[in-house]
């Protein structure tokens, strides 16, 4: 008689689980911590992974991502994710993670600062975790950027 309570109980900790590695990618890319990062993904040459950062092609397999990110964290100074709009699918062993990255990001200092100036953008995320018997590892990482609406059409066409 327990056994839809232990199946729902082992899915919410499953999705917990998935909600942790999210959060871990995010917090490792925060830090810089490539060796973390590294661990976060699909281990093994003959698993193929695949990340589309914003405005770049599909990279495909385990060191063309990772070369990537190493990339990205030498050329950023400051990174912060603020996630919104959260949600975890599951099936079987596969997970998928959507979300909106809030990213607050800066370069390189200009003279006379300490820190370089800060942009701000939005990215819908879609994260795909597989099971292993390491815990839930990122399998493949998709960010679009997110338009925004400015308002200047509206503007253009309203008589002055």
């Amino acid at each position: 008689m327990n056994e839809p309570q232990d199946e729902h109980a082992a899915a919410a900790a499953d999705v917990e689980a998935v909600e942790q590695a999210n959060t871990a990618f995010y917090e490792a890319l925060e830090r810089g911590d490539l060796e973390e990062l590294t661990g976060l993904w699909l281990p093994g040459e003959d698993l193929t992974v695949s990340c589309v950062h914003p405005g770049w092609p599909v990279l495909t397999g385990r060191g063309e991502v990772l070369r990537s990110y190493a990339l990205i964290m030498a050329n950023t100074e400051y990174i912060q994710f603020f996630l919104t709009d959260v949600g975890v699918s599951m099936t079987g062993d596969t997970a998928l993670v959507t979300c909106t990255e809030n990213i607050l990001s800066g370069g390189p200092a200009e003279e006379g600062s300490s820190l370089g100036p800060l942009v701000g953008q939005l990215v819908v995320a879609t994260n795909v975790f597989r099971r292993t018997p390491d815990g839930w590892k990122l399998w493949s990482h998709h960010g679009s950027p997110v338009l925004a609406e400015t308002g200047e059409e509206e503007d253009e066409e309203s008589p002055s």
